[in-house]
């Protein structure tokens, strides 16, 4: 209010000598004018140099003004300064950021709401074969891996692809992508042919040991069978070798899942239309035969939908979820197996037993290989400890998932969800 005061003081001090003059000289009109006149042109020439001062952007130390204008100038220069001073601490945050992303050995990339390239660091352009060139360009255009494109396209990055390196096809990269901000997504790639040379090894080293074992079991096996079928041979002799048999039998399906799960992890993926209800129908129909006829499985087909996808991996993973479902389950019990839709358009297998159950902190690791849960029975069960793990790999190379609920003393129920884009 006070600078406007020194203002009005001002226009005050000029008005009230022009009314006294005009009192005694008249023409008020035109001393008034003059007055007017006067006060514009000072405030024109005011703007002016403010204009000026503007339009240099500023530099320089503020002009010398007294009044309204003198605070006016004074404002707008602690304003400038401020920018300058919040410009110099972005421009060095920003340093800071480049050389941060830089050091990373994994390379990031800031996509827009259309795929184009805001930023990228060094090291995407040593695994992406990006160029500073490049912002601005979609990435689609420049990254035209088969996979890569649908990936952006479908847009759910919950799950990481791996792909080659456009510019170098003995580096694997696995891809991640994480939305944020306004339609911003930040991609990220991580070199992990490390990793999968060391997995391809430990892969191809369990399946040659598996292949290499199975001869001498079976001539085992053999040898074995001679023996159990002497006759007049010693009572503990005939023990020893029941039980060599049992645990040479135990071997050979433990080498049987073993090259199972191997050929899960190296061979392509086959792609036919399977017709889901002859095949459920077959695996609950073996399942009651090896019951001796007690029936205890009951099959609902609530949905009509087939799947894309390989049939005897499905029927491997179905059969050995029905088959732990009635090894874990009193002998009378029912099994009930039920294929239906979901609302969002999926599908799902779903088996459920009232067996002893699954303890809570238990269910996170059953399909882990050779993870057994820890519940007291009155027989051991035989098995391998790997069919869930043959069931989890032939849902991940189908894009289902395994859903599991299960309370102790009341049973389980296995949930395998196909998701629509599987249907034929």
């Amino acid at each position: 209010m006070q600078r406007w005061q020194r203002e009005l003081n001002i226009v005050i001090g000029l008005l009230i000598p022009t009314l006294l003059i005009s009192v005694f000289f008249g023409h008020l009109t035109e001393l008034l004018l003059a007055v007017t006149l006067l006060l514009l042109t000072k405030q024109t020439i005011s703007i002016n140099r403010l204009e000026r001062w503007l339009s240099q952007g500023g530099v320089g130390e503020r002009t010398n003004f007294k009044g309204i204008w003198g605070d006016i100038y004074y404002h707008l220069y602690k304003i400038r300064r401020s920018q300058k001073r919040r410009k110099k601490k972005l421009g060095k945050m920003l340093d800071r950021f480049r050389k941060s992303t830089d050091a990373l050995p994994d390379a990031v990339v800031v996509l827009g709401s259309y795929g184009e390239i805001e930023w990228s660091n060094k090291v995407a352009h040593e695994f992406l074969g990006l160029k500073k060139s490049d912002t601005g360009h979609r990435i689609p255009n420049l990254v035209r891996h088969p996979l890569f494109i649908q990936y952006l396209k479908d847009q759910d990055y919950r799950q990481k692809i791996s792909i080659p390196s456009p510019v170098n096809e003995n580096l694997i990269l696995q891809i991640g992508i994480v939305p944020y901000g306004n339609g911003l997504r930040l991609l990220m790639a991580q070199d992990i042919t490390h990793l999968k040379a060391i997995e391809r090894m430990r892969t191809d080293f369990v399946a040659n040991v598996s292949h290499e074992l199975r001869t001498p079991l079976t001539v085992l096996r053999g040898y074995l069978e001679t023996l159990q079928e002497m006759e007049n041979g010693p009572s503990v002799y005939t023990r020893s070798f029941q039980n060599m048999s049992a645990q040479t039998e135990r071997m050979q399906m433990l080498i049987d899942d073993l090259l199972l799960l191997a050929r899960l992890e190296s061979k392509a993926k086959k792609s036919e239309c399977v017709q889901i209800a002859d095949l459920l129908g077959q695996v609950c129909h073996e399942s009651d035969l090896l019951e001796k006829d007690e029936r205890r499985v009951t099959l609902s087909l609530a949905s009509t939908a087939n799947l894309r996808g390989d049939a005897l991996e499905l029927r491997g993973a179905f059969s050995n979820l029905l088959g732990n479902a009635l090894k874990y389950s009193p002998p009378r019990s029912p099994v009930h197996v039920r294929w239906d839709n979901l609302p969002d358009g999926s599908v799902y297998l779903e088996v459920e037993d009232f067996g002893q159950g699954i303890a809570s902190h238990e269910i996170p690791r059953i399909t882990e290989r050779f993870y057994r849960a820890d519940v007291k029975r009155n027989q051991k069960i035989a098995g391998t400890g790997l069919g869930l793990a043959i069931v989890k790999h032939v849902l991940v190379r189908h894009d289902a998932k395994l859903e599991i609920e299960s309370q102790l003393g009341k049973g389980s129920r296995f949930r395998c969800v196909f998701p629509k884009q599987r249907l034929c």
